[in-house]
């Protein structure tokens, strides 16, 4: 397999609706879709999933936009790169940026598999026909207006974003709508030590799990929680890589895992953490960026995997966009998305729609 050339869009989309944490809100969703072609004149495609602000990890479109630029596409145009861990091999070197390594290692990845002429999903190890999904509502979502819609659809899971103090009011209300046992919140690392007792009152809830209470790395406080509640404490942030994972699995900081591409680096670490989580009993779910259908189609791809027993944020395209970049977009049948069956990631790519939406083109000859 011989790269011929990479090219980076720079893209801008609007939202269906704004979408609102205690982090902040995002109306306008910015990013990077990369296309890598090959030798044998196919292309390959794969998204940057970075924000434009440092709110989630440290990276962000520009540092993303710049690392890839000026680093990581140079360096790879030395290189031999016969399957898609070689990427991930040879990237690893560099530290940090793990986002801006999902970009382009996972363009390599859909590419690769065109070439073997197989589906993405059926050449990584997945198995099923189709994978359950869930979906997230922010902070400016109203509850009894939108729950009923997202039960109806079929949707198998419902996280909140919630504000911190005003979880159980927030809870109270979906609980009325969804099972408990199909609920869950997103701390986003809003806790700290002296809200140990706060978290551990929402106990009687009987959700399904609790995701990322304290900050990112802190697999102190996490472990001291899970010990003292029933509820499943899941990690989200903290997970960069497999050895996150493998400290985690270790400490016993959480009982579940959120796997996403883009935080943990690429696809083939994020396979590597699934198979460890495997080994150890921890059940997983697949994390969602507000990402366009390119991502989308690389979650539904990993989450066909067989630890992913949790319906993962995958969400039709009509979530969050009023056109996807690919063709179809992302649907829902029953709460389930079907895995496409075509070479790659299954999806066409909206060429002219993707020229619509770019603001800035990079493009490099490996």
């Amino acid at each position: 397999m011989k790269l011929t050339n990479v090219t980076l869009h720079r893209y801008d989309m609007d939202l269906v609706s704004p979408f609102k944490t205690h982090l902040g809100k995002v109306s306008k969703r910015e990013g990077i879709l990369v296309e890598v072609k090959v030798n044998q004149g196919i292309s390959g495609w794969g998204e940057g999933v970075a924000f434009s602000t440092p709110f989630y990890t440290g990276e962000t479109v520009q540092s993303s936009w710049d690392i890839l630029t000026q680093q990581f596409l140079p360096f790879l145009r030395e290189q031999s790169i016969e399957h898609p861990q070689d990427v991930a091999r040879l990237l690893s070197g560099f530290q940090g940026n793990q986002m801006a390594k999902a970009a382009i290692e996972t363009a390599v990845w859909d590419v690769y598999a065109k070439i073997m002429q197989k589906p993405l999903f059926d050449l990584i190890g997945g198995h099923k026909e189709k994978v359950e999904v869930g979906v997230v509502l922010g902070l400016q979502d109203d509850l009894q207006a939108l729950l009923p819609q997202y039960k109806e659809a079929g949707y198998r899971r419902f996280k909140l974003k919630v504000e911190k103090g005003k979880e159980r009011e927030r809870l109270e209300v979906a609980r009325t709508i969804v099972p408990p046992h199909l609920l869950m919140f997103d701390g986003n690392g809003a806790y700290n030590k002296d809200d140990f007792d706060h978290l551990k009152s929402l106990d009687d809830l009987g959700l399904m799990m609790m995701e990322q209470p304290f900050q990112a790395g802190d697999f102190y406080l996490h472990q001291q929680l899970q010990k003292q509640m029933k509820t499943p404490i899941c990690l989200d942030e903290s997970i960069t890589s497999y050895h996150d994972a493998y400290q985690a699995i270790q400490l016993e900081s959480c009982t579940v895992m959120n796997i996403k591409i883009g935080r943990v680096g690429g696809l083939t670490e994020a396979i590597n953490i699934h198979n460890l989580c495997a080994e150890h009993n921890i059940p997983v779910w697949c994390g969602g960026m507000l990402e366009t259908g390119i991502s989308r189609a690389h979650n539904i791809a990993l989450a066909s995997l067989p630890n992913f027993t949790i319906p993962g944020d995958i969400s039709a395209s009509k979530r969050y966009w009023e056109k996807d970049v690919i063709i179809p977009e992302v649907e829902l049948e029953n709460g389930y998305v079907v895995l496409p069956r075509e070479d790659g990631i299954g999806y066409h790519v909206d060429l002219d729609y993707i020229s619509e939406i770019t603001k800035d083109l990079f493009v490099i000859d490996l």
